[in-house]
């Protein structure tokens, strides 16, 4: 069964807190790291904070709700058919991590009937929280009160910002459509994983274009970013949505608005 907004707000804010008490500690602490490709002589990093932080997660929602699906980047894949699922990636920025850099989060996404409809981005060392629960996106900062927050009101290309974790994350020849875009934007700038889509949400950045993306990178983005006033998409323009399993790579971009949508799918659409 689906749970209503008022059910999900406070679930959502409990789940973060469970994270935190696991991720928080270990922040710009000596931390065991695992490289999960090693095999393929490529490098993505886990930690106990990721494994940990998951599993918080994971209890706390099986303890409630036992009939809702999970899929999470550590811990695989629960109740695949599940009408209900909960898309969790518990720490988003990994490398930034381990790096001692505040640019990573925990995403928790929730999922009805393959649609995203709520979302929380949770930052506990910098003290801010990014959420949804389908009416309205939110924010709280420190001790700050919670406050609805909208993408910019930025239309023109010219005028915009733009954000990738990493051009070197391209794939084959996406590339060229992506230098591209940067030329026609006013900035450009590298890095922040999932921060840089919560501050396309609170009105700070107009762009983020990536590829190579998992479901857990962007399903609890999604909704924030849209019940914020901006616009989510493949490089095709079609919806994002869940609909079981690992699923594939994927390519995203998120927009502050239709107009600056459109743009940019343009330019890297040639």
């Amino acid at each position: 069964m689906r749970p209503s907004a008022d059910e999900l707000e406070p679930f959502l804010h409990t789940l973060c807190e469970a994270a935190a008490r696991e991720t928080l500690p270990r922040f710009r602490a000596p931390v065991a790291i695992t490289n999960k490709l090693a095999e393929a002589g490529d490098f993505d990093p886990v930690t106990l904070a990721d494994q940990n932080g998951e599993r918080a997660i994971r209890d706390i929602i099986g303890e409630h709700f036992p009939d809702h699906g999970i899929v999470g980047e550590e811990h695989g894949i629960t109740l695949p058919n599940a009408e209900c699922r909960w898309i969790i990636d518990p720490i988003d920025g990994t490398r930034a991590f381990i790096s001692g850099l505040p640019l990573w989060g925990t995403l928790i996404g929730f999922s009805h009937e393959g649609n995203l409809v709520a979302g929380v981005m949770d930052q506990p060392f910098t003290r801010e929280r990014y959420w949804t629960v389908g009416d309205g996106s939110f924010e709280q900062v420190g001790d700050n009160k919670a406050r609805a927050i909208n993408t910019s009101g930025v239309t023109a290309l010219g005028q915009a910002t733009l954000m990738t974790t990493s051009p070197h994350l391209l794939l084959g020849q996406e590339d060229a459509g992506y230098f591209k875009l940067e030329q026609a934007v006013k900035m450009f700038r590298y890095g922040c994983d999932c921060y840089a889509y919560a501050m396309v949400a609170a009105g700070h950045i107009d762009l983020v274009v990536e590829s190579g993306l998992n479901i857990y990178d962007i399903a609890a983005l999604v909704p924030l970013i849209e019940q914020a006033g901006g616009v989510v998409t493949d490089w095709q323009g079609r919806p994002l949505h869940y609909s079981g399993g690992a699923g594939g790579k994927m390519q995203v971009i998120a927009a502050a608005n239709t107009a600056l949508h459109e743009q940019a799918l343009a330019v890297l659409q040639g």
